[in-house]
């Protein structure tokens, strides 16, 4: 039954990762004197955790470049508090919901049976070794339905990426080689964009593929070797075991019906634009 915990990433996923590229997040944390870009990136995902320093930051993320966070975390604390970031970010989801799903679907029972259901799942993770996951369980609950979808699917795709940053351990890949083996598979994201996004230099993200080509898990032309889609589908199958605590406590009837009511809205997110293409299958 595990891998319903991959089709319950693939289909919630973007109710949360929306605010990545929400213009009303990136407006949001600017209006409190943030930096648009990694600042906020930064600020915002991790504010849950309160004012931690750079090396919590990179730990918890994992396949940012670590030098692009220290010159803005914890600065971003002396601009904003951690409070008023994560205030400034759930108005930011409540304004670009309303704007990508219409204030009819917002008000809809699907919107509300939804929520209900993702709660119910979300609550039924544990915090151990889980720490993204456990700062956004400790706060609390957004009274409105469509807010309270988004902190649930926030606290279940924090929970599984928690438990993917183990399986990444466990694999042996450091962040950086995790991301450039993600690259090089059909529908993974893109390495120039990647590279950039995450703040990798030209030199860091060769390295990194020289590396991967030393265990044989890419080819001379950094294709994927057959070994590197083993270690792939280990790395995945292991996260979806780690994961499975939420879709265990619905059962597979209750999970099933959570996954098409939210696959819908992702569908009506993606048709909205929330999300650039080619960005719609990373973590």
């Amino acid at each position: 039954m595990t891998e319903i915990a991959r089709r319950a990433k693939q289909s919630l996923e973007l109710i949360h990762a929306m605010i990545y590229f929400a213009p009303e997040a990136a407006d949001g944390f600017a209006g409190l004197g943030l930096e648009r870009g990694l600042m906020s990136y930064y600020a915002g995902r991790s504010a849950a955790m309160g004012p931690v320093g750079a090396g919590v930051v990179a730990a918890t993320f994992y396949n940012f470049n670590p030098e692009s966070v220290a010159p803005v975390i914890p600065r971003a604390w002396s601009i904003a508090a951690p409070e008023a970031v994560l205030a400034a970010r759930l108005k930011a989801a409540d304004a670009a919901l309303r704007r990508l799903l219409g204030d009819d679907t917002i008000a809809s029972g699907a919107v509300a049976e939804t929520a209900e259901l993702a709660r119910e799942a979300a609550q039924a993770c544990t915090p151990d070794g889980k720490p993204l996951y456990a700062a956004h369980a400790d706060l609390p609950w957004p009274d409105e339905p469509h807010l309270k979808l988004w902190h649930a699917i926030t606290l279940l795709r924090e929970f599984r990426g928690d438990a993917h940053i183990a399986a990444l351990q466990h694999g042996g890949l450091s962040g950086i080689q995790a991301l450039a083996l993600h690259s090089t598979v059909p529908g993974g994201f893109d390495g120039d964009v990647a590279k950039k996004l995450r703040a990798w230099s030209d030199e860091q993200w060769d390295r990194a593929f020289q590396e991967l080509r030393e265990r044989g898990l890419v080819g001379a032309e950094r294709e994927i070797t057959e070994a590197g889609h083993a270690l792939r589908e280990e790395i995945e199958a292991a996260t979806d075991a780690m994961s499975m605590a939420p879709w265990s406590a619905l059962g597979e009837a209750r999970t099933t019906e959570l996954i098409g009511s939210g696959g819908r809205l992702s569908k009506a997110l993606v048709e909205a634009g929330a999300m650039p293409r080619g960005l719609r299958r990373t973590r």
